[in-house]
């Protein structure tokens, strides 16, 4: 469950734990003071690899990712290659399919 701040007419900040379907708080439960809640912009986590990659960085950098990025373009081609050529091998070798008998 998230937590909520909310501020107190005098300044003070507090907070508290509240399922998002809940209506946000009019009074500070312990003081009965009105109370509004704080809006702040929410936390951003970029999780994993990848991110930015080609944005930051010297130039350097950025010409090592492009020669691995095409080192492996060729290597999963030559693979996708290889594997379709034996598909069309085992397809080739197939018995043609008999013609269905017709009806009258």
């Amino acid at each position: 469950m998230p937590t909520y701040e909310y501020r107190r007419p005098d300044g003070t900040t507090f907070e508290i734990v509240q399922r998002i379907s809940e209506d946000a708080l009019t009074h500070d439960p312990e003081t009965g003071v009105p109370v509004t809640r704080v809006l702040f912009a929410p936390a951003v986590h970029y999780k994993g690899s990848g991110f930015y990659a080609n944005d930051y960085g010297t130039q350097k950098g950025n010409r090592e990712l492009e020669k691995a990025a095409e080192a492996g373009a060729d290597a999963h081609d030559d693979k996708f290659r290889k594997q379709r050529a034996e598909r069309q091998k085992a397809e080739a070798a197939k018995p043609a399919p008999k013609p269905a008998p017709k009806t009258p």
